[in-house]
């Protein structure tokens, strides 16, 4: 059971016999056709072992293997080593005898002694081990053996086995080829036994040993067969050295370092070799011997590996870790002197980056003369849109009042602001806008309100052409107030009440410089909102007149996204949410009642409504809920410390009789109107939907009791009824409210008997 019978061995020597035509005709396909192929066996892998033909999946195993030898395209092989143990790595976890694969699973969870596992599963095993022996070549050989199931036959066989199979890899003539091969020797024994720290290092020692090849003849003629110059030719080895070093430098001593630097000065320096040191061992170890380093880099021997990825690697280090102080300016002087060298464009600016990152963490900030470098004023646009989206990104979940940062940040926010002409395109204003508000709403100076003031003042006078900032300088402002609210409780002294009015009059100034009308009126209610809520009242009266006066100026139609849109949609919207900020404004005590809700009255009649529309009569309807509102004797909602009508009023006579003359003069308008709708029959409908809205107005505010009102109120239910346009979604529910209040307000049980009445024919 445990020999191999002849009649197996004779079997897979005829496989192999087999696979050479099929390697062969893989030698000729290119790149992208070759992975292609690999992947194909790799599914040929899972249908074989799905189907139980053990031996064709041994065979696709070992051809998968074989590709690791060849060398036909040089340049492919870091990927192809990646997909071909890809599929080798599932052969040795997937598709080995399910019982095997069992115990594998189970000792990678938890200590199982070899003397837990059957008999027939170690059968097993050793006979997967003497099939991938009879392999007779040394690379499809190598691979399959590196299997972790050698510890189900006993407790070190994995162990005992990686020193071999590592002695084994010395037999590998090709050094590209046995590189990959070692790299993958310690991947696997890190997994599977990572107490073999010895073997790793010796591993890495064993590569030192071939680098000589690296420049024999036969190398270099295949390279000139290929057309692949010495410098892409040594780049393919640093993926396998970068892992086996990683894998040398994982947790490990100063010690081991100082002993790799010395291998490698034997080695004279080698490019190659000391780029995989310094990305492998630890950043401080690295920069507690820059110096050194430095050194054995201007030493390296010129075997054609670049040499900036020396000075780059080295500088990702330093980013990470800071040199000795006393060689910091030395290290960059030397470094630099380098970088400036370099004639590819694309190779410059990869140093530079690292090392500028170096600059700016040891050394004093020189940033603001470093972006006037950028001449072209494009590209500096676009690198200060960069560092402005760092900075938000940094200040993500915190902000700062650091003066250097902020004068820093505002000139490069000046740069973007001062790049817009008349020649700008929108969505670039828009960007701009937008990272100028991110790196504003970073900006925080705590408690110090009047410093935080002083900043939106600043930013105000830098970014004056941008109107987004400009709105949300207006709102930080709000904000400010409404924070300085908070801290008060409300209850402000006499310096606070001054910030709060300084506060109030910097929005007062600002709104103006806008060009679109509805952010200047939806600035203007909030920031008067924002004043009353601070008893600022004198400052409340001044934004909502400026609102007033606004209104009659808006035009037609309105520019949203880039459309043109009625502007009679967002007008009556706007003037229902100011008519609820104005009942609880106090009158003004020399300007006469409701002088406000006059002013926006007027306003509406010398707004530009559509003609076809009925905006300004439903305007008018609200305003007779607002007056209705005015004449309770207490309000629905108050500002804290603010007395309003209600309160400067209490229900006077007068103050009643003069809302309802008021009210009189709105319904006289509304009923001209309907007049007019009915002159025509394509305003019919129109006419029915302004009476019912009027209709439901008398029924919810008006005194009923008075027969003038209810009159008018069957009135207008018979116009609305007239032509068969009420629609009863409408009509239902106001009858259903009429009948169910009729036994607590009488004069709605007459108003409903003579709505029956009406309907009668």
């Amino acid at each position: 059971g445990n020999v191999m019978s002849e009649k197996m061995r004779s079997r897979l020597e005829e496989l192999d016999d087999l696979e050479e035509g099929s390697h062969r005709e893989l030698l000729s396909l290119t790149q992208q056709e070759y992975a292609g192929r690999i992947k194909e066996q790799d599914q040929a892998l899972r249908e074989a072992w799905a189907t139980d033909q053990k031996v064709k999946a041994l065979k696709i195993v070992i051809q998968c293997s074989k590709l690791l030898s060849d060398m036909s395209v040089i340049q492919f092989y870091p990927s192809k080593f990646v997909l071909v143990t890809d599929n080798l790595d599932t052969f040795g976890t997937n598709y080995l005898p399910s019982e095997l694969t069992c115990f594998i699973l189970i000792t990678s969870l938890y200590p199982v002694s070899p003397n837990d596992v059957p008999d027939s599963a170690k059968e097993t095993c050793l006979n997967w081990f003497h099939k991938i022996a009879s392999i007779r070549e040394l690379v499809p050989r190598l691979y399959p053996s590196i299997l972790r199931c050698s510890k189900l036959i006993s407790a070190d066989g994995f162990a005992e086995a990686l020193p071999r199979l590592a002695n084994i890899a010395r037999g590998i003539g090709d050094p590209l080829v046995a590189v990959y091969a070692r790299a993958y020797l310690c991947r696997v024994g890190v997994e599977g036994a990572p107490h073999l720290r010895e073997l790793l290092t010796q591993n890495f020692f064993d590569f030192l040993l071939t680098m000589k090849q690296l420049h024999v003849d036969s190398v270099q003629n295949l390279l000139a067969l290929q057309g692949l110059d010495m410098s892409t030719y040594l780049t393919l080895y640093s993926p396998a050295i970068d892992w086996i070093l990683q894998c040398v430098a994982y947790r490990t001593s100063e010690h081991v370092l100082l002993e790799v630097m010395d291998r490698c000065r034997k080695l004279g320096n080698n490019a190659l070799l000391l780029n995989s040191i310094l990305c492998a061992f630890q950043s401080p170890f690295i920069a507690a011997r820059t110096m050194a380093f430095i050194s054995m880099i201007k030493e390296c021997d010129d075997n054609g590996f670049p040499m900036h990825l020396l000075y780059r690697s080295l500088g990702q280090s330093l980013a990470v870790a800071d040199p000795p102080e006393g060689e910091r300016l030395q290290v960059l002087n030397d470094a630099w002197k380098v970088v400036t060298r370099l004639q590819s464009t694309q190779d410059y600016i990869s140093c530079a980056e690292v090392w500028t990152e170096y600059a700016c963490r040891c050394f004093t900030d020189k940033f603001l003369p470093f972006l006037d470098m950028f001449q072209k004023e494009s590209v500096k646009v676009d690198v200060c849109k960069s560092i402005v989206e760092g900075f938000i990104l940094w200040q993500q979940q915190q902000q700062t009042r650091d003066p250097v940062i902020i004068n820093a940040m505002m000139f490069v926010c000046k740069a973007m602001h001062d790049s817009i002409s008349a020649l700008t395109l929108e969505d670039e204003k828009r960007s701009i806008s937008f990272l100028i508000c991110g790196f504003i709403q970073r900006i925080s100076f705590g408690r110090d309100f009047e410093q935080q003031l002083s900043f939106y003042v600043e930013s105000r006078a830098t970014f004056s052409n941008l109107e987004p900032v400009l709105i949300h300088l207006v709102q930080s402002v709000n904000r400010l107030s409404m924070d300085t609210h908070r801290v008060m409780n409300g209850n402000h002294s006499r310096k606070t009440a001054a910030f709060v009015r300084a506060c109030a009059a910097y929005s007062f100034i600002t709104i103006p410089s806008l060009t679109a009308s509805f952010p200047r009126l939806n600035l203007y209610l909030l920031s008067g909102q924002v004043a009353l809520m601070n008893q600022c009242l004198a400052q409340a009266d001044a934004f909502f007149k400026a609102a007033i006066a606004l209104v009659a100026e808006i035009p037609r139609s309105v520019v949203v996204d880039g459309k043109a849109r009625p502007s009679e949609g967002y007008l009556l919207e706007y003037v229902r949410n100011l008519l609820s900020a104005l009942l609880v404004v106090p009158d003004h005590p020399e300007q006469g009642v409701l002088c406000l809700t006059r002013g926006l009255l007027t306003a509406l009649q010398q707004s530009q409504w559509d003609e076809g529309s009925d905006g300004r009569v439903l305007a008018y309807i609200s305003v007779l809920h607002l007056l209705c509102a005015a004449t309770q004797e207490s309000y629905l909602y108050t500002v804290d410390k603010v007395d309003s009508n209600d309160q400067l009023y209490g229900g006077d006579p007068k103050f009643i009789q003069e809302v309802n003359r008021l009210c009189e003069t709105i319904v006289g308008l509304i009923l001209d109107h309907l007049k007019v709708l009915g002159k025509e029959e394509q305003t019919l409908k129109r006419q029915a939907s302004v009476a019912l809205a009027l209709f439901s107005t008398l029924i919810y505010c008006a005194d009923l009791q008075n027969n003038r009102l209810r009159q008018l109120a069957v009135n207008l239910w018979g116009l609305a009824r007239k032509h068969g346009f009420a629609e009863p979604k409408i009509t239902v529910p106001i009858m259903k409210y009429i009948k169910g209040q009729a036994e607590r307000r009488p004069e709605l049980g007459d108003l409903a008997q003579r709505l029956a009445a009406s309907c009668q024919p």
